[in-house]
Formats: C-alpha cells, structure tokens, sequence
C-alpha cells in the first residue's frame, strides 16, 4: 500500500484493459453470475477502443466459445477474407508463393478482416447490458498488496501531478479497487504486468519473451483498386538480412485498406530505423499500385509479443492472472492473437467463478493455468513454436523451409520435428554495437505515399497532457549521451515509430537527449529495445496517448 490516503472500492473482480482479453473475461463473469457477481473493468484509452491496434484479420474462434450468436448481435464483424495471397519481394518485383504447400493453420478461410477497436467498442456495449462497469481514461498506476502479499487490486484515477512530481492543487489520489482477483489485460508489455511478473517470478524457466514492432495506416483507395475480402502477406524486401518482419494489406469495406508492417525487435543492427523501412516498403510497385491516387487517414504503431509457447510465463499468481497479450499469446506465423486473448479471458472468468463461488479469494488460480496449458490456446501455440527461433537464428529462407516442415508435422501428428527451440537472447541483448555495422541511407518521404514520423503521428490523434512528468522514465539520465550514443549511435532516435527521443546537437554545446513524451503512442518498443533497458514505460494520467478511431 502507498502512503496516500484513499477511498476504496470492493468488487469480486477487477479487471485492467478493456481489449479483447479483458472484456472477453468481464462478459464471461456475467454470463456466469449475473447480478450476483460485481465485476469493474479500467482503461487507459479515452475511450473504449482508443488504444487498440491490431491487424487484424480475425480468427472468429475466441468470439464463438464466447458469444455464439454474435452476428445476430451485429457485431463489426462483417468482411469475410475472399482471397489469401503470399509474396517474397524483391526491390522491384515479386515471387508469389503458391498456397497449396502452407500447413491449413495458415489458411485464413473463415476469418474476417475487422477493427478490433471496433470490436472492443461492440464487446463493450454488450459487456455493459450485462452490468459491467466499465471506466475509461482511468490508468491504473500501482498493484495494491494484502498483508499475506497477494495483489488486492490497483490504484486508479490519481490526476494533478505536476512536472515535478509535486502534487498540483487540482490533485486527485485516485482510488483503490479491491478484487478477490485481479485481471491484468493491458496488452504486450502492461506496466502493472510487469511489476506482477518481477514481483511472483513469473518468467523463472521460461525463454525470454520476443517482441515485433507493428506499424499501420488505414488508407482509402480508389475503388477501382479495391479488392473486398483480399489479404496480402509479403517477407522480403525492404529488411533483406537486416532484420527479421514482414506486412500485410487488408481490404475492408468503404474502399478502405489496412496496411501494416512488422519489424522483429531482435535486429542486431542499431542503424536500422523500422519507421522508414515501413515507408520505403509502401513504393514497391505491388504495394504501390494499390495505394497511389488514394489518401492515408489514419496512422499507429504497437509492440507484439512474439515468443510464444516457450515465452510464455506463469499466468496465475496469488490474487491475480496475466491475460491475452499481456502474458504473449500470438501465434507468429498467423499474426494473429486476438482469438486466443479472447479464450483466455473466457478461461480465467470460469476458474475466478468457481474460486469465488467456493468462498475462496486471492489465492492462485491454478484452474486456469491448467486450462491455457491444455487447451486450444495451448494447441494453437504449441505447434507454431519454431518458426521464430529459426527465423532469428537461421533467418528467412531456414525459417520458411524448416518452419514449414515442423508446422506439417505439427499438424499431421501433434508433435514437432524440432521439439522446443530456446530464443537465446533478449531483443535489447540483441543490439550490436554501431562499429560493428554500416548506417543505412533511407530515401526522403515523398509525402504521397510515404511521410515523416511526425505529420503521420498526427493521424494517431495522440494527447497527452503536458502538465504531467513524463511517463517515459530514464533509470540514469546520463545513459543516453554518456553511453548508447557512442556505443549504439542511440538507438531510441530511430527505433521508436513516434519520434519521441532526439538528440539535440548544437554549435558550441554538448550533445543533449530529448524526451518528446506529448508524442508517445504507447507502443512500448523503447522499453523493450533500450541496449542499455534505461528507459522505462510507465502509464500517463488517464486517457493519454493516441485515439484510434476504427484500428
């Protein structure tokens, strides 16, 4: 407990995310229990929605254990995928890898191209019918511990620090929401998670955990260049051997395209700014020739877990559970997760419905490790486990042919031919030194197909406000200038997809860091990629960062 004096609330369950995994686990709660159990759900986002981007080509799975008759409920989930198409690129043209030979895991019949905000929003609506509580724009900045050392729940709302840390005189201290569990939904790196994971050793004896960097623009096209349904998969260029990651472009309804592009945070290479190898990728002619006569409308960027079934840290601990992306629950190759975030929701609602129904409260949820680690979430992970240790260290080609065979053999007999791969090293363990590399020259945005970091970061409609410390927090404010710079070239100028770190050289003085916070999309790569892990991610005041609107 903090020393600040605060009200308290009492719930059975306090649920921290309203994306896919939280809401999921809110719904189940009620459809369970009804009025008899009290659950609350909190979110950073301004709204429901705000801070969700994904894809996202949907597996509709997780939302059919979850709510059978979603489509007679209207969910926005509507454009079937017609069409799957695969492409190794070149600078200046293409290969299309035939589908027949990809495991069926791979094939996207049956999934739907979506929003996820959307969806959240729709879950949402639903989740509240049911009488759920659900809080926007409240971050939850701290666990509160019970005297045996369980989490008893968070802290939330607490508004009016000022810069300096001191308290303003508008200031709030938020409250304290107790739960005889508490579910930590906030998605890939969650602040809270990760005191959760430190605090109870949740990754002891696991690999650790891998990370992408996804950045996406929704454009419109003409209508003559859209294709309703069509998804398109590439690997190639522009990374070539420079890094691991790949795209995707997603034709949804309203003449609207997805596209998006992935960067693996292991890249050794600290020259390599994954921003602009986004925006050069954007002028290959397949891409290119769908996007040119059409306009950009919105812009984000997110980390993605990526260790999978070998990363995958406990999930339970004494009061509490990790859900969905906040444990690492992607499967790599499919890029997708939002099913099984859903499933795990789902599964931790049915162990904390019984636990409370048997009088018991803030112990361990074994029930629910149980059921992710024999379920589907565990079927799905398992059998992808490989592909992205032999990508990391065997690159592209071993991966698809190796990835390919262990992912059949999966598949026809349950077991893999690689057994479990390890991962080796962390993505900031990954980064060489700057000696060791040649920088690389990125062509200037031509401001029709691609653009700077900053105008794109305007069409994230990110907020903060200014009169906050800021929530990206340096252990050692000499590291930057005293070491990542002359070792690493400092990375954070070109790794984070916001344009939040600079260093300002000028005449006559020393080289000085700059922490341009207001510009912060959440995303969390800073905190996973820092060669030196200095920077540290923590939650704004509630409902900063960016406002997607359909992500």
């Amino acid at each position: 407990m903090t020393e600040t004096a605060r009200e308290a609330m009492e719930y059975d369950v306090v649920i921290v995310g309203a994306g896919p995994a939280g809401l999921s686990a809110a719904i189940r709660l009620k459809q369970l229990g009804g009025d008899d159990i009290s659950v609350v759900v909190l979110e950073k986002g301004s709204e429901v929605g705000a801070h969700i981007l994904s894809g996202a080509v949907l597996d509709p799975s997780g939302l059919d254990a979850l709510i059978p008759d979603w489509k007679e409920r209207g969910a926005p989930v509507t454009t079937p995928v017609t069409e799957d198409r695969f492409y190794m690129l070149g600078e200046a043209g293409e290969i299309r890898i035939p589908n027949l030979p990809m495991p069926p895991l791979m094939n996207n019949h049956g999934a739907y191209i979506v929003s996820m905000a959307n969806v959240c929003r729709w879950m949402a609506e639903h989740a509240e019918e049911l009488g759920v509580e659900i809080f926007p724009g409240m971050s939850c900045s701290e666990l509160v511990y019970g005297e045996d050392g369980a989490v008893k729940g968070v802290v939330a709302g607490e508004f009016g620090i000022e810069k300096d840390g001191s308290k303003g005189d508008g200031y709030e201290p938020g409250m304290e929401l107790h739960g005889k569990y508490v579910f930590l939904a906030e998605g890939v790196r969650g602040s809270l998670s990760k005191q959760a994971i430190a605090k109870f050793g949740l990754s002891e004896g696991r690999e650790p955990q891998k990370y992408g960097l996804g950045m996406k623009e929704i454009w419109e096209v003409k209508p003559e260049k859209h294709r309703l349904g069509q998804v398109t998969h590439t690997m190639g260029w522009p990374l070539g051997g420079n890094a691991g990651g790949g795209s995707f472009m997603y034709h949804l309804e309203n003449n609207q395209v997805y596209v998006g592009f992935v960067v693996h945070l292991n890249y050794k290479n600290p020259h390599l700014f994954p921003y602009m190898e986004f925006q050069r990728f954007k002028h290959h002619p397949l891409i290119a020739e769908v996007l040119e006569g059409g306009k950009r409308v919105a812009y984000g960027a997110r980390a993605i877990t990526e260790g999978g079934w070998q990363s995958l840290p406990k999930l339970a601990f004494p009061g509490g559970a990790l859900l969905g992306c906040a444990a690492g629950m992607v499967n790599v190759p499919r890029i997708k997760g939002n099913h099984n975030a859903m499933l795990s929701g789902k599964a931790a609602a049915e162990a904390a419905f019984a636990a409370i129904a048997e009088g018991r409260g803030g112990d361990v949820l074994a029930e629910y490790e149980d059921d992710v680690r024999s379920g589907p979430i565990a079927k799905d992970l398992k059998r992808v486990r490989n592909v992205k240790p032999l990508w990391s260290k065997y690159g592209l080609v071993a991966s698809l042919i190796g990835g390919g065979v262990d992912m059949w053999t999966a598949n026809l007999t349950g077991f893999n031919l690689f057994g479990t791969m390890g991962h080796g090293k962390s993505d900031a363990e990954a980064t060489e030194k700057a000696s060791a590399h040649q920088p690389i020259d990125y062509p200037r945005p031509d401001g029709k197909l691609s653009f700077d970091r900053l105008t794109n970061v305007a069409f994230s409609f990110t907020n903060h406000e200014e009169n906050q410390p800021a929530h990206l927090h340096l252990k050692d404010a000499s590291v930057p200038i005293g070491v990542n710079l002359p070792t690493y070239a400092e990375p954070a100028q070109r790794y984070c997809p916001a344009g939040v770190y600079e260093v300002i050289s000028e005449e006559g003085a020393a080289p000085r860091f700059q922490i341009n916070a207001q510009n912060c999309v959440h995303c969390k790569t800073c905190d996973i990629k820092d060669p030196s892990q200095n920077i540290e991610w923590r939650t704004p005041q509630g409902g900063g960062g960016p406002n997607y609107p359909n992500m």
